[in-house]
């Protein structure tokens, strides 16, 4: 199976979970009075939105390279994770005013009705659930080296984070009294708040991605060092790298003997290449300029 036909078919997994776990979810916070469930619900429905950006940028980022695009479309990947995570903090925004704005009602007198037992049922029915498609898809995710089914993967986790926190409100609402509402809005807050970390982390990895940010220093410590590995090449110098969606790109500058025949460091040129791919994968783009340096 190819690794768009992979991608779609572990998102379409997801978006099938969350359709369930949303429509469940809605009607388990408006049976059940529970703020922090229905916060809940709207952090699903975020999910299932963000499948289909997955599945719509995914088809695009699989095109090869063309007259326009001469380094391929990997970036929409990079966009479509971009895109999950402002998705993230509207949904986490969302989610605090709402509680904020009960917790403002209980702070001037209003009674806040207890959640029932159907919330707190769903809160644990979506952690384990969301749970199990957190790991499966950041599994594939890596096999696949999809940043943005890593990111959809986080998407999942921290579903499962803010079912933890409203399961935890909703449970000690309903058993500790009447008098102990307030801590349903108050788990939905905290809910919140988690959700804009994790949406905090997906914006800077895809902010960099975009923004041509070097890949990190022990990587190109290690490509410099593969580059080093052939006996009769010396000073690999102005490396250059950057992030094209799952793909990568090297530039670097290489010194050989001048002595040497154009033919010897055409091959060592390819060797090197060929190295690199063997280890950063076959569809990086590798750019290496042969200096010719005096040695004796």
């Amino acid at each position: 199976m190819s690794r768009e036909k992979e991608i779609y078919k572990v998102t379409l997994i997801g978006s099938a979970g969350n359709a369930a776990l949303l429509t469940f979810k809605f009607i388990a916070g408006m049976l059940g009075h529970s703020s922090a469930m229905i916060a809940d619900a709207v952090h699903s429905l975020s999910d299932f939105a963000t499948d289909i950006l997955v599945l719509v940028f995914v088809r695009i980022s699989a095109k090869p390279q063309d007259q326009s695009h001469d380094y391929g479309h990997g970036k929409f990947e990079t966009i479509a994770s971009f895109l999950i995570g402002l998705a993230l903090v509207a949904a986490a925004t969302g989610i605090m005013i709402s509680g904020i704005m009960r917790l403002v009602d209980w702070w001037h007198g209003e009674q806040l009705e207890a959640p029932g037992w159907i919330a707190l049922w769903a809160a644990l029915l979506s952690i384990l659930v969301k749970e199990l498609l957190y790991r499966y898809t950041v599994y594939q995710g890596r096999q696949l080296e999809s940043q943005v089914m890593i990111a959809n993967a986080w998407h999942h986790r921290s579903d499962a984070l803010s079912s933890i926190g409203a399961a935890i409100g909703i449970g000690l609402a309903i058993m500790l009294g009447q008098r102990w509402t307030v801590l349903d809005p108050v788990a939905s807050i905290i809910v919140g708040l988690m959700l804009l970390k994790v949406a905090w982390e997906l914006l800077k990895t895809s902010t960099g991605e975009l923004t041509e940010s070097s890949l990190p220093a022990e990587t190109e410590e290690e490509i410099e060092q593969i580059i080093l590995s052939f006996d009769d090449v010396h000073e690999p110098h102005n490396l250059r790298t950057r992030r094209i969606g799952n793909r990568i790109a090297i530039e670097a500058h290489v010194r050989m003997d001048g002595q040497l025949p154009l033919v010897t460091v055409h091959n060592r040129a390819t060797a090197i290449e060929r190295k690199l791919k063997e280890r950063f994968g076959q569809k990086i783009h590798v750019t290496l300029h042969m200096e010719p340096v005096k040695l004796h």
